[in-house]
């Protein structure tokens, strides 16, 4: 083997990317010592993206407080690109499901505000162009909050200014846009986006998601009632229908808010992620790539990490393989056109014991010096492909 190239996503409260990606190598390097490995770490849109985006664009932190998801101030993060022209925002930063101690998880009550503080201070620093990952939201306020800080003022029925949250939703009348930052006629935003979801109705984001971020069957309602009204409020103000656009439902519905406010595109996050690393011609004279995530199941073939390293893949007649976790659904990934589908844990085992970084790393270790020692024998049909 003359070249093996490893894009793994994390393994979601176990390993990054990076050190997932280390423990391939190092199961690769036990058989082919000699071999160009290309380490990729890589994310989706959500948890690991603003990592993956420095380190592709050699770009920099920018660290201040700002308010997350109960309007707390906290100090958070984002980052500009090393040219300085790009805002590279991880929404959970700072609007995240991890920020909110599980007995306070309400998206009646939870709020998108400080995603739009990062969004305003970037554009007091002068960038005109943002790709922000909406994954791992704790919201579902459509993005109302992110558009307050920016300028946006919502009123009710009597013209009264609304606080924040999902409640709000279904009591914006009317909206006032005379104070609405003036940068924001010149910016582009590229938004990560991997759910398909519309803003509303029986697949969108409240009946959907929102029970994962701590609503009752009541809430759900209400939340769905809300983004119904919010949606026709949306449409008479600005002649945008964002109730079935797919992806608008992303984030509680801040995919819409993006889409209905300001000048943005949706484009799944690993798309996003590979055209920034150029991976495609980084990849080129590949033998093999190894790619992967905690839990692989039908959704890893459609348009999750491993699926977006799969359809590069093939256009160079490069196979791929993938390591996970857990496995359900591997005879439809492999009909996806995987290569093979392996789960890294040896036998019966605890999921406490699953999850123990060091045990999961050693695992990952193991399963790749299995696969190489499959491979060796072979490695001259591999490298003349």
């Amino acid at each position: 083997m003359n070249k093996i190239v490893i894009a793994i996503d994390s393994f979601k409260g176990c390993l990054t990317s990076e050190e997932a990606g280390i423990a391939v190598m190092k199961g690769i390097k036990t058989i082919f010592p000699d071999c160009e490995i290309l380490l990729f770490p890589i994310a989706d849109g959500g948890e690991g993206m603003l990592d993956v985006l420095i380190s592709a664009t050699q770009g920099k932190y920018r660290t201040l407080p700002a308010h997350g998801p109960l309007m707390e101030l906290i100090q958070t993060r984002y980052g500009i690109s090393g040219d300085g022209q790009t805002t590279l925002i991880e929404m959970a930063a700072i609007s995240g499901l991890p920020l909110v101690p599980e007995e306070k998880r309400n998206p009646m009550l939870t709020t998108t505000y400080g995603t739009g503080e990062l969004i305003l201070d970037a554009l007091e620093q002068g960038c005109r162009r943002f790709i922000v990952g909406i994954g791992g939201s704790a919201t579902n306020d459509a993005g109302l909050g992110m558009l307050q800080a920016l300028g946006f003022r919502f009123l009710d029925k009597r013209g009264n200014l609304l606080g924040t949250g999902g409640k709000i939703m279904s009591q914006v009348a009317s909206i006032d846009t005379s104070a609405v930052h003036p940068a924001l006629k010149e910016t582009r935003f590229t938004i990560a986006c991997d759910v398909h979801n519309p803003f509303c109705g029986s697949d969108g984001a409240a009946y959907i998601f929102a029970s994962q971020k701590g609503a009752d069957a009541r809430m759900v309602k209400e939340l769905e009632a809300g983004m119904q009204a919010l949606s026709q409020v949306i449409r008479s103000a600005t002649g945008k229908d964002i109730s079935n656009i797919p992806g608008a439902g992303a984030a509680g519905g801040m995919g819409g808010g993006f889409l209905a406010f300001l000048n943005a595109e949706l484009k799944p996050g690993i798309r996003l992620m590979l055209d920034a690393l150029d991976f495609g011609k980084k990849i080129k004279g590949a033998d093999l790539i190894f790619t992967g995530e905690g839990r692989a199941d039908r959704q890893t073939a459609m348009g999750k990490v491993p699926s977006g390293i799969l359809e590069e893949a093939r256009k160079q007649n490069i196979p791929v393989i993938v390591l996970a976790g857990s496995i359900e659904d591997a005879d439809q990934m492999n009909r996806a056109g995987f290569q093979g589908v392996f789960s890294i844990t040896p036998g019966p085992v605890s999921l406490e014991n699953a999850m123990k970084p060091e045990f999961a790393k050693e695992n990952i270790r193991r399963l790749v010096t299995q696969i190489c020692s499959v491979i060796h024998p072979f490695r001259n049909s591999f490298s003349r492909r």
